[in-house]
Order: C-alpha cells, then sequence, then structure tokens
C-alpha cells in the first residue's frame, strides 16, 4: 500500500492541477487534494505522462490552473430547455 499525501490545493504540482487527469481526491471543504505518494497521470497541456508530485514553477509550457470550479453566473438560466440552430 503507497503512503498517501494530503496537499494544500494552492501548491502548485501536476496533482493539484485542474489539466493532470490522473488519481486523486479532492475535499472541497478543507481545500485539500489527498494523492498516493506515486500517484501518476496525464497533462491534457502536455499530453504526456508525469507524476502527481511534479512541479513545474518556472517552465513557460506549464499552464497550472487551480483545482476550484469556476464561479456561477445566476444569471444564467439553466432549467429552460434551448433550441440549437445550425451546427
Amino acid at each position: 500500500m503507497s503512503k498517501k499525501l494530503i496537499l494544500p490545493a494552492e501548491v502548485k504540482v501536476c496533482a493539484t492541477c485542474s489539466y493532470w487527469d490522473g488519481e486523486r481526491k479532492v475535499s472541497d471543504d478543507n481545500n485539500v487534494v489527498v494523492v498516493s505518494d506515486c500517484a501518476s497521470g496525464e497533462c491534457l497541456v502536455r499530453s504526456a505522462a508525469l507524476p502527481g508530485l511534479a512541479a513545474f514553477p518556472d517552465d513557460h509550457d506549464c499552464l497550472w490552473e487551480h483545482l476550484d470550479p469556476d464561479p456561477v453566473d445566476e444569471s444564467v438560466d439553466l432549467e429552460t430547455p434551448r433550441k440549437v440552430v445550425g451546427g
């Protein structure tokens, strides 16, 4: 069994990036990410396999993005069905 790490979501490593597709658990209550110390996944920006604890703070190819969801626009009506025109 591998060790689990609890990381603040603000730490800029692959496991805390919204573009990293790997096994992790995100806690919205505590703003932390739980990941295995040997977790790996795919960076959707680089299209490459990267370990969850990899960090690229000065790399211009890294587009690290916080895991927080985008704010909800309350003015958008999501309940009313819409007709798609074209496409």
